[in-house]
């Protein structure tokens, strides 16, 4: 088939071969162009962005944000970095769950509108100090009320957000993340 191919266009082969050949430098060329394009795209998007940030931090190193706020979802964002942003505390996640009554707190949508609620900020290991335990539950249940998550009852309960689970496990909730203004738990001892 080739023969036949080859004496219909009456060419020799040395010339069918230096088209080939050509024709593979010119695609093989194209292919390292655009690998090359995108890493310098990602680059300079890189160093937009540290340049961005930098310069943020130069004009607001201690920018005071007023809470309740609302926040618009960026890419690559996850509510442990807004937190973060809000709070000074990833930890303060489940206050923004809790908040937007989010199905899945994993999954976010760039452009989603959040509201940041005001809370205080939660920090690893926190314990409750001796001006908060007039807020301090002893009982073995507990009616939820507006802005409590279970982080926030654990520590109420147990003097330890991450008892959470206790509490969740308790109480069979599929999605410990949604809780509901009036529902009474149980706190186990």
């Amino acid at each position: 088939m080739w023969k036949q191919f080859r004496k219909s266009l009456k060419l020799p082969e040395a010339y069918i071969s230096v088209g080939l050949g050509l024709l593979v430098v010119i695609v093989a060329g194209m292919l390292i162009f655009n690998y090359l394009k995108i890493n310098r795209d990602d680059n300079v998007s890189e160093e937009t962005s540290t340049e961005s940030l930098t310069q943020e931090k130069k004009f607001k190193p201690e920018s005071v944000i007023f809470l309740p706020t609302s926040h618009i979802v960026a890419s690559g964002e996850s509510l442990w970095t807004i937190a973060e942003r809000y709070y000074r505390s990833g930890y303060n996640w489940v206050n923004i769950a809790s908040e937007n009554n989010l199905a899945d707190p994993d999954y976010l949508t760039v452009g989603e509108k959040l509201t940041i609620p005001k809370a205080e900020t939660i920090m690893v290991g926190s314990i409750l100090t001796p001006a908060s335990s007039d807020t301090r539950i002893d009982s073995t249940h507990y009616k939820v009320q507006r802005g409590d998550n279970l982080w926030l009852v654990a520590l109420r309960s147990y003097g330890d957000g991450y008892a959470w689970t206790k509490i969740a496990q308790a109480n069979k909730l599929a999605n410990p993340n949604l809780i509901h203004f009036g529902n009474i738990l149980i706190i186990p001892r």
